[in-house]
């Protein structure tokens, strides 16, 4: 399998990995048509590629207290190598950061943070998100809903 080169089966062993990670290699090869041993190196070879980044088990946040999903849009004071590095060094520390990519436009990046309240998001960003390296402004807009969350690609 030569690099971000996928066949038809590769693709479909990808699909049967998201969509029933229950699935055991033995029954992912039987219904791609391949025998266990064949189809295990290819998802070895996908993970070696890192075109599978790794498996998730999708957890309800609202049903573990989760209650408040914020995205943050973040300028920074300045844009040298040394501030984003470590901003985004900071930011891959803080396990109430669910989410965080770096933008075009208005905002340096967008962050998703997962809080159980409007008032500990409050402490959130008085006391870490205000405090990252080279933040000059934060400005922060709550989720009324989630329409869809997921980490399936459309392969």
């Amino acid at each position: 399998m030569a690099e971000g080169v996928l066949d038809e089966t590769s693709r479909k062993i990808l699909r049967l990995l998201q969509s029933e990670p229950e699935l055991t290699v033995a029954e992912i090869g039987e219904r791609v048509g391949l025998s266990h041993t064949p189809c295990w190196r290819r998802i070895k070879e996908m993970e070696r590629l890192g075109i599978i980044r790794g498996r998730i088990i999708a957890i309800e946040p609202k049903l573990v207290g989760y209650e408040v999903s914020v995205f943050c849009f973040v300028r920074l004071k300045q844009h040298d190598e040394a501030t984003l590095l470590e901003f985004e060094k900071a930011v891959k520390n803080m396990p109430e950061v669910v989410q965080c990519y770096s933008m075009t436009g208005d905002h340096d990046y967008v962050l998703r943070v997962l809080t159980s309240s409007v008032r500990q998001y409050e402490e959130i960003l008085k006391k870490a998100l205000l405090r990252l390296p080279g933040v000059g402004f934060v400005n922060s807009s709550f989720a009324l809903d989630e329409l869809k969350n997921t980490h399936r690609v459309p392969i």
